[in-house]
């Protein structure tokens, strides 16, 4: 948890006794990013981007599955399922681990799902 001296100016991303809030950013505003961690941070929001992928990141958040429960629980063919996993594998946002004849898939970092969380969130509280 970061802190603020006495006396010293409080982050934007800080409370008001410069503490860190979780799910709020931790680091320098964006504003101050390379244009190399725009770029990078684009292509992870594009990853993302799909209904099916949301919906994915959204079952892994609460335990790992492999392709075949993900099947069942969205509904959606084995092939687009996998074809999903893999864009999401690729932009770093899921990993798989073989268990015997199956791959186990799970997200890669907590802080992803909360993206999406929020994105669902944020459109819910508009309707």
């Amino acid at each position: 948890m970061a802190t603020v001296t006495p006396g010293a100016a409080v982050p934007a991303w800080a409370d008001d006794d410069g503490t860190h809030t979780p799910g709020q950013p931790s680091a320098a505003p964006a504003a101050t990013a390379s244009a190399a961690t725009l770029a990078d941070a684009g292509d992870l929001l594009r990853a993302l981007a799909a209904p099916v992928r949301i919906a994915i990141v959204l079952q892994l958040r609460e335990a790992d599955r492999c392709v075949h429960e993900l099947v069942d629980a969205l509904d959606v063919a084995q092939p687009l399922i996998s074809q999903h996993l893999r864009v999401l594998k690729t932009a770093g946002v899921v990993r798989g681990e073989r268990r015997g004849r199956e791959v186990v898939y799970r997200l890669a970092d907590d802080h992803l799902s909360h993206i999406v969380v929020d994105a669902v969130a944020h459109v819910q509280e508009g309707k």
